[in-house]
């Protein structure tokens, strides 16, 4: 598991970077300022989430695996493929109603640091 996420979250970043970088330079002049913000409010909270994948998998080196841990990086995937992923579409083809996707992955996020926090309190040491 472990292995899995560390990998997860170097190919998500990774991708994180190449859609900013997409962003920057491809879509700056074909697409408004305001689709640009909400594109870019995607890449933030993609990076993000792809860096807290990387912290769950050395994680779980540290602390060992856990039903908790496994959830956590599981809740931060799908946030990035809803939140984020609704967003690059939303900014791209205008299609309002993506937005309604979005808090789902907001939801899933959340959820995920509070796995975490809790696998966190309920350590011993």
């Amino acid at each position: 598991m472990q292995r899995r996420f560390i990998a997860w979250g170097a190919l998500l970043t990774m991708l994180s970077v190449m859609i900013g970088a997409f962003g920057a330079h491809m879509l700056k002049s074909v697409i408004s300022s305001e689709h640009l913000a909400v594109y870019e409010t995607g890449v933030q909270y993609h990076m993000a989430h792809a860096l807290g994948l990387l912290l769950i998998g050395v994680l779980i080196g540290q602390w060992g695996e856990s039903a908790r841990l496994r959830w956590a990086g599981r809740l931060l995937i799908t946030g990035i493929i809803l939140f984020s992923g609704s967003l690059y579409v939303l900014s791209i083809s205008g299609i309002s109603f993506l937005g309604a996707i979005t808090p789902l992955g907001g939801v899933s996020f959340i959820a995920g640091w509070i796995c975490l926090a809790l696998e966190a309190f309920s350590r011993k040491q």
